[in-house]
């Protein structure tokens, strides 16, 4: 057994939009991008979709978006990926990080309110797991305190939340396609609002600065405007490269079109899982997953013998992980750490189990009798 924990379930599909790029012989920021961004945004439901090469430049330019003054407070959870927070310190501005919730492990709205004060300009909830931050609650809480809200969506797509689709909470969402996530485009991210004014400089930043699309000047070279100066730019801002090319919005394009059935298969999956867990002492899952109604990228359990249940599932060809190390007690940040005491004792329990599309009930079913046996020990 060699047992992945997280896979990509990418095919043929995948390779004939490639073939188009490659058929077009353009295969940078292009027709895909462009088509990819107005799928997406009908997708989600949203007014415009930006794509970028990573949800790390999404964050980054998301909050770059609001010129907040340098020193500036960003609160946002201790239990998340690193980008989430470096994003913060790319822009100069201060992490606060929240504690969890212990039950859902989102942010704890609680310790959210506790740690605000007047600096504080925005907040990024994080739906770990792809489970939903209660935006209800926390937008509400945001507005009356003046706060922007970015959510990071990196875990979920295509997830709703009382009728709406996560990332459209906030004033701006962020999602990733790295290859672990739900849907994939080898490396990339989107970033989405429904204030198209709001994104306005968005496409400048993503591309050094220059808002200008070239394929379109190329199609236009001999056939428009023949006294047109095309050569012509400008750069009014500070730009950097995060734009998306068309090799990977070509795969973006056929993973959009199965990202649903991909997600009531990871969802059946999940059930699975919870259904067989409820039989094993010791074992419980990390969260309150709720597989019929919420988009989930990952799935784990919580045990007291965390290292030695990890270290036996390898033994046996299965890849287990810990997501994440609470970024309050990392070297980076922690000097606006340690802070964080349910999350920075709880996630020392925290096992992230195998969960992709591609996963056959045998396998499951495998994993399952594993981590009993250990358990028997």
């Amino acid at each position: 057994m060699n047992i992945r924990l997280f896979k990509p379930s990418i095919g043929e599909e995948e390779l004939e939009m490639i073939r188009e790029a490659f058929d077009r012989s353009w295969i940078g920021l292009g027709p895909m991008v462009e088509e990819f961004e107005k799928q997406w945004a009908e997708f989600i439901g949203c007014k415009i979709a930006i794509g970028l090469n990573s949800c790390t430049a999404a964050l980054h330019l998301a909050l770059r978006t609001f010129n907040f003054p340098e020193g500036k407070k960003v609160i946002l959870p201790s239990l998340t990926f690193s980008a989430t927070a470096s994003a913060i310190l790319y822009n100069r501005l201060i992490p606060v990080f929240v504690d969890s919730d212990p039950v859902t492990l989102g942010i704890s709205l609680e310790d959210l309110e506790r740690k605000h004060d007047s600096d504080c300009v925005a907040v990024i909830p994080v739906h770990y797991a792809g489970h939903p931050v209660p935006m209800d609650k926390l937008t509400s809480w945001a507005k009356g305190k003046k706060l922007r809200i970015i959510e990071d969506c990196a875990h979920t797509a295509g997830g709703i939340y009382q009728g709406k689709a996560l990332g459209t909470w906030g004033d701006i969402g962020c999602f990733s396609f790295e290859e672990k996530k739900l849907m994939t485009t080898g490396d990339g991210g989107m970033l989405v609002s429904d204030d198209p004014e709001l994104l306005k400089d968005i496409k400048a930043m993503r591309w050094v600065g220059i808002d200008k699309d070239n394929w379109k000047t190329a199609q236009a070279y001999t056939s428009a405007n023949k006294d047109a100066m095309h050569w012509f730019y400008e750069i009014n801002l500070l730009g950097y490269k995060y734009n998306m090319n068309d090799l990977a919005a070509s795969i973006g394009l056929a993973q959009l079109k199965k990202l649903p059935e991909m997600n009531k298969r990871r969802s059946e999956i999940i059930r699975k899982y919870l259904d067989d867990i409820k039989k094993i002492n010791g074992i419980k899952p990390l969260l309150p997953f709720e597989p019929e109604k919420y988009v989930y990228q990952m799935f784990g359990i919580r045990t007291e013998k965390r290292d030695e249940l990890m270290i036996y599932l390898k033994s046996k060809g299965i890849a287990t992980g810990c997501h994440y190390t609470p970024l309050s007690i990392q070297p980076l940040f922690k000097k606006w750490g340690n802070n964080c005491p349910f999350i920075e004792q709880e996630a020392n329990k925290f096992i992230t189990l195998p969960l992709h599309a591609d996963l056959t009930k045998e396998v499951v079913d495998y994993i399952i009798q594993k981590i009993s046996e250990f358990n028997k020990y």
